[in-house]
């Protein structure tokens, strides 16, 4: 069974569908004894970093999140709260990825919403039979720059990470559950992790 994180961000029900799709059992839910039980987590997320952050610590998730062994997949707002910290509000993450998720410039129009493309840099599990420069949904203020653990990018005015794996944890800036049948793909690459 998979748990995917429901916070009040919106997106979960989405990913629901797109997982009964598959035949794959899922679950939405906010309950710590349930998410602890699943085979793999989905933190899905679009909305402020603090409101995230601060429904995770009320939900007693913050800490469970930052241990856990199996398989958790962290998408846009749940990827940079793998960070460190964000930028947003100066929000401290979860610190896997040793980052600060930082504003885009003002170079650029803030939100970046629509497709792009996603460029592979280093092999990565959820990326299997997904084709190098695939055009993938975003709709983020922030970004995470590049680090040894990203596994593909983007170009928003510059250079970020579009998917970081280290060890169990992986993320994704982009949403899935928006980009039709590349990300109806990656999600089933995550279930076969």
């Amino acid at each position: 069974m998979i748990a995917i994180i429901d916070y009040g961000d919106g997106t979960s029900k989405l990913i629901a569908d797109i997982l009964s799709g598959l035949k794959v059992e899922n679950k939405i839910t906010n309950l710590e004894q349930e998410i602890s039980k699943a085979d793999k987590i989905i933190f899905p997320g679009i909305g402020p970093a603090i409101f995230a952050a601060k429904k995770l610590h009320l939900l007693n998730l913050f800490t469970m999140l930052r241990v856990i062994k199996k398989p958790f997949l962290g998408i846009g707002l749940g990827m940079q709260l793998l960070c460190e910290k964000s930028k947003e509000g100066d929000v401290a993450g979860l610190g896997i990825i040793p980052v600060t998720a930082e504003k885009y410039s003002d170079i650029v129009t803030v939100p970046q919403s629509g497709m792009n493309e996603v460029r592979l840099i280093k092999e990565c599990k959820l990326f299997e039979g997904i084709g190098n420069n695939e055009q993938f949904k975003y709709t983020n203020s922030y970004y995470v720059p590049i680090t040894e653990y990203t596994t593909a990018v983007s170009k928003y005015g510059v250079e970020f990470s579009a998917a970081i794996q280290k060890g169990n944890y992986y993320g994704v800036q982009f949403h899935p559950e928006m980009s039709s049948e590349p990300g109806i793909k990656l999600l089933a690459n995550f279930v076969n992790v």
